[in-house]
């Protein structure tokens, strides 16, 4: 049998909370909306950062999460889309343009990229 455990998703966008019961081998964000949740998402693989959460409390399991470096996970942020509840938990949503910055702001936080001269001026 396996186990499932509460979670609490606080979203800060439209000021709500749920409250789900998931089991250990689903996805967080999919069973939160087959319960009546509606929270934020994009790609649904872990690949972009519009369902990030920062885990508030408890513990999951998200191998899939390649739109978050191992640093920002090491720091409390987290997937819902291939996100895995390990204990209870509580997660609140997160702006998806400050995970990003957080994420890419030091690539692109430098100005604008400048390029070479064209092949024909050199």
């Amino acid at each position: 049998m396996v186990p499932s455990f509460p979670v609490r998703v606080r979203d800060r966008r439209t000021n709500t909370e749920h409250i789900v019961e998931v089991p250990a081998d689903r996805y967080i964000l999919e069973t939160a909306e087959n319960q009546g949740a509606c929270l934020p998402f994009s790609c649904r693989n872990g690949a972009c950062t519009a369902c990030a959460v920062r885990v508030i409390a408890g513990e999951l399991y998200q191998p899939e999460a390649m739109g978050l470096s191992p640093h920002l996970q090491r720091q409390g942020y987290a997937l819902l889309c291939v996100s895995y509840p390990r204990s209870p938990l509580v997660v609140e949503t997160q702006d998806e343009d400050e995970v990003y910055e957080l994420q890419f702001g030091r690539y692109f936080g430098k100005g604008p990229v400048r390029r070479g001269l064209p092949l024909d001026e050199e």
